[in-house]
């Protein structure tokens, strides 16, 4: 089966962007507030589960069927069984997608103990039979694969990439850390662009592109074709227009903080904010406040305040002193060094945890925590 054409991307000949799939994060309200501020190329849905009972989620369906950003779509699939996998994207492609993707990097042991995400990772034989019939499912549009450079070590690194060159994947989007990794150490871009030599596919770059210039970095060093952000858009949505402003030659616009402001506002105002207890808003607000307070002030004092803060009074008080005090003060262009590690050393004990992506769970004062990456 032929590759297929990938959407346009909105920068014609420039390298493309794409937001990460977040589980519990890149859901319809969250890709619409990544919009206002900046579209990236492309945005992909938090995965369906696939197994033999599985029917399509309404909720991450909504993000295909109600999305008005312009942007298009991949829907991601997580699953091993083979004619589930099969059903599930036949179902998906009678909705606008961009195309499917599958997902063999989500690193949580809860999913890969499940011989699923980054557990498929292990069975290189088992990858060459779902590609093999999901190419055949799914040929009038684009069959993409998010995976990381191997399990435990890079051992079957080049038999999967030869794997997704026989079945003709149309976009891989690699994470350059391994499943056992996590989000620990640094990201192995020497490997990433070996991918790029092997594979016929673009390659998308992934782990830890926490700025435009960190993006012109990595994309000059493994010379992908675009680069995919996950954590770092959370602190800063404004950050593909950042990435295209470098990409074009221009200056970069700092952004205010009266504007970080706003956009927390618009963070406040989940779907299910009527609905939700206020300590459980104050929770969910934080585990987006853990990555914009990386950039606010190079003490971390915003940060560290923030983890104290247990009411909606408390919280929106410390954003005023932080964000509206100094009308000239911007957010940094990339997080601040040190700031992350100096939170995590104050961390509580005792506090509220959540569900994350890929189904784990971690504190929402750690944003250095194991799960906290979101880049499957």
């Amino acid at each position: 089966m032929p590759q297929v054409s990938l959407p346009q991307s909105l920068q014609k000949d420039q390298p493309f962007t794409a937001l990460a799939p977040m589980q519990d994060v890149t859901n319809l309200w969250f890709m619409k507030v990544i919009a206002h501020y900046g579209s990236p190329d492309y945005f992909f849905t938090e995965y369906f589960r696939v197994n033999d009972t599985s029917r399509l989620n309404r909720g991450i369906l909504a993000a295909i069927t109600e999305n008005d950003t312009g942007r298009p779509v991949f829907a991601q699939m997580i699953g091993e069984s083979i004619p589930d996998l099969v059903r599930t994207a036949k179902e998906l492609c009678h909705y606008d997608i961009a195309g499917v993707d599958l997902n063999m990097g989500c690193p949580a042991p809860r999913i890969y103990r499940k011989n699923v995400g980054g557990g498929l990772l292990l069975s290189p034989g088992k990858v060459e039979q779902i590609l093999a019939e999901l190419r055949q499912a799914v040929s009038d549009r684009p069959l993409t694969v998010k995976m990381r450079v191997g399990f435990e070590n890079t051992d079957t690194f080049y038999e999967i990439l030869d794997i997704v060159n026989r079945h003709n994947i149309d976009l891989l989007s690699l994470h350059g850390r391994t499943v056992k990794d996590m989000y620990h150490g640094a990201v192995k871009y020497d490997l990433i662009a070996e991918a790029v030599k092997r594979v016929d596919c673009p390659v998308l770059a992934n782990g830890n592109i926490h700025s435009a210039t960190t993006a012109l970095e990595v994309l000059e060093r493994t010379g992908a074709a675009g680069v995919m952000v996950g954590r770092w858009a959370i602190g800063n949505p404004w950050l593909f227009n950042q990435i295209r402003q470098a990409l074009r030659g221009e200056p970069i616009t700092p952004v205010p903080l009266v504007e970080v402001r706003n956009y927390i506002d618009r963070l406040w105002q989940t779907p299910t904010a009527a609905t939700m207890p206020e300590r459980s808003r104050v929770g969910y607000l934080k585990m987006f406040l853990n990555y914009i307070a990386l950039s606010v002030d190079a003490e971390g004092q915003f940060l560290r305040l923030m983890r104290r803060t247990q009411t909606e009074v408390e919280m929106f008080n410390l954003c005023d002193r932080f964000l509206l005090s100094d009308l000239t003060q911007t957010l940094a262009l990339a997080p601040y060094s040190g700031v992350g590690e100096q939170g995590s050393r104050e961390q509580g004990a005792g506090e509220k945890v959540f569900s994350l992506p890929c189904s784990s769970t971690s504190s929402v004062n750690s944003p250095q925590s194991k799960n906290l990456d979101f880049d499957h």
